[in-house]
């Protein structure tokens, strides 16, 4: 499973196998799920484990994953991992990932949003989890969205947010970007804040972002 080669192989026996040669594979994990999340081709092996088994085997793997959530968050192998258990996991059974992220306050959902992988799954949250789920996530977003425009990684959370969350999400970074329409707009990263604003955003804030741009003398 942590070879170069013989992943592909295990890959191919959950992708194409039978119902029982992938349960035997799933139960195989077991024990092994961080060592294997952890490792460069042992990741690929667990992503593509959750596509195939039956959700019994899917929580077994989830079990094992508690309480290393962010360790794997910040990995270079592991954040791909709890991208995948996201996409793929019900809902309900990714709560222990929400509460992990937001037991601190907004610290935690900040340093991820701008963490290379860390961003990442913050945007597959925004994507796939409930809308109950979701909201504290939101909130501690929207309490450090000026630091989070501007950053190089914190930009993409902010246009997820954008084109994932609520109409009245929306209306709020309008509202966070109004003033410094033409600062961030001339910004490396806060300008993609901007065009995403100007995308998605209702017609009435797009209107006043754009007057607020043109208006301005000058420049």
């Amino acid at each position: 499973m942590v070879d170069v080669f013989g992943n592909y192989v295990i890959q191919k026996f959950f992708e194409f196998g039978t119902p029982e040669q992938k349960a035997a594979l799933g139960r195989s994990l077991k024990g092994n799920v961080m060592n294997l999340a952890l490792q460069m081709y042992g990741c690929r092996v667990i992503q593509k484990a959750m596509e195939s088994i039956d959700e019994s085997l899917q929580l077994e793997i989830l079990k094992e994953m508690e309480g290393h959530v962010l360790k794997c968050v910040k990995d270079q192998n592991g954040n791909h991992v709890v991208q995948k258990v996201i996409e793929k996991v019900k809902p309900e059974r990714l709560q222990f990932i929400i509460n992990t992220f937001t037991k601190n306050g907004p610290d935690t959902i900040t340093q991820l949003s701008m963490h290379p992988y860390g961003c990442r799954v913050i945007q597959r949250v925004l994507e796939h989890c409930s809308e109950e789920q979701k909201r504290p996530v939101l909130e501690a977003l929207h309490a450090n969205m000026s630091t989070l425009i501007v950053d190089q990684y914190g930009n993409y959370v902010v246009q997820h947010v954008i084109e994932h969350g609520s109409n009245q999400d929306r209306d709020r970074i309008v509202q966070e970007v109004a003033g410094n329409v033409l600062r961030y707009a001339q910004h490396k990263f806060a300008s993609n804040v901007i065009e995403k604003c100007l995308t998605c955003a209702a017609r009435p804030h797009k209107t006043l972002l754009i007057d607020e741009f043109c208006g301005t003398p000058n420049e």
